[in-house]
């Protein structure tokens, strides 16, 4: 029998529960410092809040990530897991008692979120070291593979450090290649040994490790009868090591089970998450977008009068096409004048659009004493002004906060292959390449590059840092979001 290793929460049971007594002593610590009457849990609206958010750390940790290779990670990382942690359990919370509208105190609220994450930190340190002390579970494993992938294949069992140290008991070479293997200090069988499985059977033998050169043919019949003795069996298909996106995951087809690869696989935990604030963010901004649309409307109209908002048909996640709205900083005929101006795209590229000074901007032809365009769609454009009704897509659901931004069909259907990357994900209204030098950068391969790069490293905690360089990018108005 094999337990999930999504099952992370259950199997590290010890770090949740220390988690939780970290949460409450957290809530104890808090309600004394603010010198509130009486023991926490005599207190309705206290007891409340202390049990919203144990039920969300309870609920989030059923199904969580965050003791996922909790042995091999250092301090950073495991401080940088508890920032996310708390995000996630406040959000969660947050929800909750936002819909229900209950009381909250954000000065309480952060005496919490500030004593947990130092209480949380030190009981995961002390206990990580508690169980190294001792050692880690030993898992006891047969490697079944050829001479020529022998040595490489010990070394990365011996290198791996998880939840378990794992130890190689015992070697069976496919090719009966087994001469000069002394020096790795185990048993080293070949497949013709007659007693072998006899043998084998009468080991402490808590896997068995397959791994096949190409073109190899699967021993169905070895596999079948380890599987009978009730070892558990891992098969390594090396082939798919030199994919490169070689992230991999067992699923359900229909009937059919099926190695899915991926350039990146992101837990539904993560995915709800992210959608969640998505989802606050939509609110937020569609609120903050009626609120703008008293101002800049009528100045639009008069200056050129027509719809206040464009929509326009961009290309989302895996090539589906949906509407984008903005507020409109171009005059009517902008559209038709694009291809009139192509041959001065920065860009000089079908893919992408851009112009330092582009004429078709709402006022553009009004210059100021340094001769930039000084226009209500310049204003509202350099403010990023016009990117709030994409807020509207953000709720819903055709874009997120954070991703790559959308192209246009006319660009899309000018992609090669490679580019359709930067779409495997959903579109933002910011992302990787607005805070990275969105004006100085006129490669449109770069462009791909970061927004490549976003995807494959994505993280709840690489979204934060982006909607933060963001807010930095506008108030020192370094281009346009």
């Amino acid at each position: 029998m094999q337990a999930r290793s999504s099952d992370s929460a259950l199997r590290h049971w010890d770090f949740t529960l220390l988690d939780m007594l970290a949460m409450q002593l957290s809530f104890i610590l808090s309600h004394s410092l603010l010198m509130h009457e009486g023991f926490i849990y005599f207190n309705p609206v206290c007891r409340m809040q202390a049990m919203i958010f144990f039920s969300a750390q309870m609920a989030l940790g059923l199904h969580s990530d965050s003791y996922d290779h909790v042995f091999s990670r250092d301090n950073f990382a495991e401080f940088t897991k508890l920032l996310v942690n708390i995000l996630e359990i406040w959000l969660l919370g947050g929800v909750f008692i936002f819909m229900n509208q209950l009381p909250f105190s954000l000065v309480e609220t952060s005496f919490v979120s500030l004593t947990y994450i130092n209480l949380a930190f030190f009981f995961r340190i002390w206990n990580k070291r508690r169980h190294l002390r001792k050692g880690l579970p030993v898992r006891k494993t047969f490697v079944v593979t050829t001479r020529s992938q022998v040595r490489p294949v010990v070394r990365k069992i011996r290198q791996s450090v998880s939840e378990a140290n794992y130890q190689v008991e015992g070697l069976l070479l496919l090719d009966d290649d087994t001469d000069g293997l002394e020096d790795l200090h185990v048993p080293v069988f070949k497949i013709s040994d007659e007693e072998l499985l006899d043998d084998i059977s009468h080991w402490w033998i808590d896997d068995v490790i397959l791994v096949l050169e190409e073109d190899m043919k699967y021993p169905r019949q070895l596999m079948e009868a380890f599987l009978v003795m009730g070892i558990t069996v891992h098969t390594s298909l090396s082939v798919l090591d030199e994919i490169p996106y070689s992230a991999v995951d067992v699923q359900e087809l229909g009937e059919y089970k099926v190695l899915t690869n991926s350039i990146k696989f992101v837990s539904n935990r993560a995915s709800i998450l992210k959608r969640m604030v998505d989802i606050l963010a939509g609110i937020a901004g569609v609120c903050a977008t009626g609120l703008i649309f008293l101002f800049v409307a009528p100045v639009i109209y008069i200056k050129s009068p027509g719809p206040i908002f464009f929509a326009q048909p961009r290309i989302g996640q895996n090539g589906r096409v949906f509407k984008m709205y903005k507020f409109r900083s171009m005059y009517m005929d902008a559209e038709k004048r694009k291809a009139e101006l192509m041959a001065k795209n920065k860009l000089q590229s079908d893919l992408m659009f851009k112009l330092d000074d582009d004429p078709r901007i709402i006022g553009s032809e009004k210059k100021g004493k340094d001769g930039k365009p000084k226009g209500i769609g310049n204003f509202i454009r350099n403010t990023s002004l016009d990117e709030f009704p994409q807020f509207y897509n953000v709720l819903k659901g055709e874009m997120s906060l954070v991703g790559t931004r959308p192209p246009t069909v006319d660009e899309w259907i000018h992609y090669d292959p490679h580019h359709r990357v930067r779409m495997s994900a959903k579109p933002g209204i910011t992302g990787m390449w607005q805070v990275s030098g969105r004006s100085e950068i006129t490669d449109f391969e770069e462009v791909v590059a970061l927004d490549q790069y976003y995807i494959e490293h994505w993280s709840i905690w690489l979204d934060l840092k982006i909607i933060a360089k963001t807010v930095m990018v506008v108030l020192k108005h370094e281009g346009a979001v």
